[in-house]
């Protein structure tokens, strides 16, 4: 999930040297948008619908591909080993490579009507809490409208799409930039839902997150406790040296947990028990070596208790490292584009779902672009940051829910299934598509966000994944059973 960090898009100059569209251009990637808007609803919705949910997305997958191969892309699906994930390319000549992100998996246990009062959908067991049914949907629209304008007016280089799977959690793009997949890519842009309009260049948090099991010895618990070993006791000796240990790490960072596993009757000694574990911090090597600490607090639990433990890193990403120069180009086309004109029956519904939110802001703020100066870094983790280490990167948040919505919660996924989401969508898709059709044409921006990534990065650095070499975390989502007795 990403936390949104809105830029001050009203101190943001012009790039140097930014190729600004001729007016009658512009309105015509505005225009394509909006005609295709109808059909961006009805995918987002259907998308809402399927909830599926990380490396499960199967249908959402190939929907958004079916949409992009009419469209006159060539999509090359399963990239990275990875079964959900694709890579759209429209190529018109030789020329910079504009790549745009997609994303559309939902969150476990979320499930939740398109209505402002809490009404979960009986029998459905996830649902689009961060918004990625919208993602998307509106990314290819502006994929198609970019591809219509570079045929009209015979631009060079190369478009792509790339679909990106398990964001929340699974850390799918990492897999992709292992795989090589953005090592010739000139810039990247995405967008995110949330609750206001704004350019986003604060740096989100660095993680890894891992399954701990244990597995013990079971045994009536009544009859002969000293026979058995209790991996559940492993686990909760674990989770009380992980707390003690939160005041030896430096303080902006975060540790949360949950079980996923302790035992199935109070009378057996469960011989398997598991937790799973988020370590974050906005630095990198802070994660690295505050995860290495909860390791030793596994190994030494499972000494006290005469249990074994094992683990498996599931998710690791880094902090964001968002492009103040594609930041210039892309606030001021979010600023042509304005925000979000809700109709009074939308206002309405709006005003009623305020009404369950702990946080009241002016609903009117929908309208608006942010003006603020740059928030605090720190919140949410998300993917797209492996890929801003690698490539130049920027992206936006555009105002899909209620103001005063909190991202994974069921009002983010009532909102995302009504026409508010989809108005916020379809101001993401203009500004990226008129954002990208400006950096086609405007290489000396190209290059000069490239200098400005390698002068963050450092003159050493060298992209190595927080999750290892292992490969895609593809049952991450599967329910726990299947890990009982430590095999797949």
């Amino acid at each position: 999930m990403k936390l949104a960090l809105l830029a001050s898009t009203a101190l943001l100059p012009l790039a140097a040297h930014a190729q600004v569209l001729p007016d009658p251009q512009r309105g015509a990637i505005l225009a394509d948008v909006d005609k295709r808007a109808p059909a961006f609803a009805a995918t987002a919705k259907q998308i809402w619908n399927w909830s599926e949910v990380g490396y499960q997305e199967a249908k959402s997958s190939a929907l958004l591909q079916s949409e992009l191969k009419k469209g006159g892309f060539t999509v090359t699906a399963g990239v990275a080993d990875i079964p959900t994930a694709f890579v759209a390319s429209f190529k018109n000549g030789s020329g910079p490579v504009i790549a745009i992100l997609a994303e559309y998996d939902a969150l476990p246990g979320l499930a939740q009507q398109a209505v402002p009062t809490r009404t979960p959908i009986a029998g459905k067991a996830a649902g689009h809490g961060c918004g990625h049914n919208l993602f998307g949907a509106a990314s290819v629209t502006a994929a198609l409208a970019i591809k219509d304008w570079m045929v009209a007016n015979k631009v060079q280089g190369e478009l792509r799409v790339y679909g990106t799977p398990a964001e929340e959690g699974g850390s799918g793009k990492v897999y992709m930039v292992r795989a090589g997949l953005f090592d010739d890519v000139s810039a990247v842009l995405h967008w995110h839902p949330g609750d206001a309009n704004g350019v986003s260049t604060g740096k989100s948090m660095a993680n890894i997150s891992g399954k701990f099991r244990f597995h013990g010895v079971s045994a009536h618990a009544a009859a002969a406790p000293e026979k058995g070993r209790s991996a559940l006791d492993g686990v909760e000796v674990m989770n009380v040296a992980v707390n003690y240990l939160r005041e030896h790490v430096p303080s902006s960072t975060r540790i949360h947990y949950v079980v996923t596993k302790g035992g199935e009757a109070p009378n057996v000694v469960p011989d398997f028990a598991e937790s799973y574990y988020y370590v974050r911090n906005v630095d990198p090597a802070i994660v690295k070596d505050v995860w290495e600490r909860v390791k030793k607090a596994a190994e030494g639990a499972a000494m006290a208790t005469g249990t074994t433990v094992d683990y498996e890193i599931t998710g690791g990403v880094y902090s964001m490292l968002a492009s103040e120069t594609l930041a210039k180009v892309m606030a001021r086309n979010l600023q042509a584009v304005g925000g979000e004109q809700w109709t009074p029956e939308e206002t309405a519904w709006a005003a009623e779902l305020q009404k369950t939110l702990p946080t009241q802001k002016s609903l009117d703020s929908v309208t608006r672009v942010s003006q603020g100066e740059r928030g605090p870094d720190g919140g949410g983790s998300t993917d797209v940051s492996d890929i801003s280490w690698t490539v130049p990167t920027i992206g936006l948040n555009t105002a899909t829910w209620v103001p005063g919505t909190p991202a994974h919660s069921w009002q983010a996924v009532a909102a995302s299934g009504t026409g508010i989401g989809v108005k916020g969508g379809v101001v993401a898709a203009k500004t990226i598509a008129l954002t990208a059709a400006e950096l086609f044409g405007s290489p000396e921006v190209l290059a000069e966000a490239k200098a400005e990534l390698d002068k963050a990065r450092g003159p050493d650095f060298r992209y190595q994944a927080m999750l290892g070499d292992r490969k895609p975390a593809l049952d991450y989502r599967a329910p726990t059973p299947a890990w009982e007795g430590g095999a797949k």
